[in-house]
């Protein structure tokens, strides 16, 4: 017993270990599937456990009614469009005569609810805008009048040609939905959008919106001039007409229901942690930059996260990428920080800023 439990293995060359080892990898392998999995086609889409066809379906039909009286600008509609699904307020600024009323307009008309404009003008009041009492004689009472805030969409066009004791009227509107009038609250339909607009160049006669009113805004949509293929087809299209484009033709796309059901869909749209802690870095770094005089507040990260939740479902995608925050940062972000006056000098814009700061931030994987 001793012998055999001292013996020696008998010596196994290398050449003979190596055969093995191959012979037993190839019976290994022809066990397994050696099938290659085909790649996606060119037009794979992600297929959802939400009912997002039907956003791209009403998304399509709202493009294709903007289509037909704007050229160009389609960030712009996907972006009111994005505002429009998470019920948040518009700035829309840009040089005049580039389509900033018309876009306001043409995507109101797709809506199947009630609409008001606002011309703002420096002698307008507070009460041109929320509504005043009117003493009835015959009742000997005083009853109250709404103004045309009252609505679903409102157009507020030049909205920073109006003091500050006027802008302080949209203040509780733009973000309880709802005001109060001689201690008597009055709540707003559903929905409730403000689009407003607004000339960057022109400083005669204009007044800078208050901090506190910018930051109710979901997005600042900066309008640029058309491209010189763009320009020449607005002169093909309206060449033989001297009137405004007639917007009455435009069919409805979008019923309350509709919104209400879309607005449900995007609220779905799930959103991991680590991206939670992504929009919350980049919002913070806002606070503590050496360019930056004033950074972005809370409100700010909330919206850049409902935001980025239309941007994924109007993708065909259920949850949201990193992707999708940064392309909505800068539109959250543009008007909620105010640069040091040695950025300015040193020819800084906001974007340039906060593309900086995206770039710096590791994105969660």
């Amino acid at each position: 017993m001793e012998e055999e439990i001292n013996k020696e293995p008998e010596h196994v060359s290398e050449t003979e270990l190596s055969s093995e080892t191959e012979k037993t990898i190839e019976n290994e392998v022809e066990n397994e599937s050696i099938e290659i999995p085909e790649s996606p086609e060119n037009n794979f889409q992600f297929e959802s456990s939400l009912e997002l066809a039907f956003v791209k379906q009403k998304l399509a039909e709202a493009r294709a009614q903007a289509g037909g009286f704007i050229i160009g600008q389609q960030d712009t509609i996907d972006l009111l469009l994005i505002g429009i699904f998470t019920n948040g307020h518009i700035l829309l600024e840009g040089v005049p005569g580039i389509a900033k009323t018309l876009s306001a307009k043409v995507l109101s008309k797709c809506l199947d609810t009630e609409f008001s404009r606002i011309q703002f003008t420096p002698d307008l009041m507070p009460s041109d805008i929320i509504g005043t009492s009117v003493f009835n004689m015959k009742s000997s009472e005083f009853t109250f009048h709404k103004g045309p805030i009252f609505s679903n969409i409102i157009l507020i066009d030049e909205v920073n040609r109006s003091p500050a004791k006027t802008q302080s009227a949209l203040f509780e509107v733009m973000e309880e939905r709802q005001i109060t009038f001689e201690g008597v609250k009055y709540e707003m339909e559903y929905p409730f959008l403000i689009i407003a607009t607004q000339n960057p160049v022109e400083q005669e006669g204009t007044y800078s919106l208050p901090e506190a009113q910018l930051d109710r805004f979901l997005f600042k949509i900066n309008l640029e001039y058309p491209t010189l293929a763009e320009e020449q087809q607005i002169l093909s299209r309206y060449k033989n007409t001297s009137l405004s484009p007639d917007l009455d033709s435009i069919q409805k796309v979008f019923t309350k229901a509709d919104l209400q059901k879309i607005q449900e869909l995007v609220n779905e749209v799930k959103i991991e942690e680590n991206l939670l802690s992504y929009i919350a870095q980049i919002t913070h770094s806002t606070r503590n930059h050496a360019k930056l005089y004033l950074g972005a507040s809370p409100r700010a990260s909330l919206s850049m996260a409902k935001a980025s939740k239309a941007l994924a479902a109007i993708r065909g995608r259920d949850f949201i990428t990193p992707d999708d925050i940064q392309t909505i940062a800068p539109q959250v972000l543009n008007h909620r920080i105010i640069l040091t006056p040695e950025a300015e000098m040193e020819g800084m814009t906001p974007e340039s800023v906060i593309n900086e700061i995206i770039h710096k931030i590791e994105v969660p994987r």
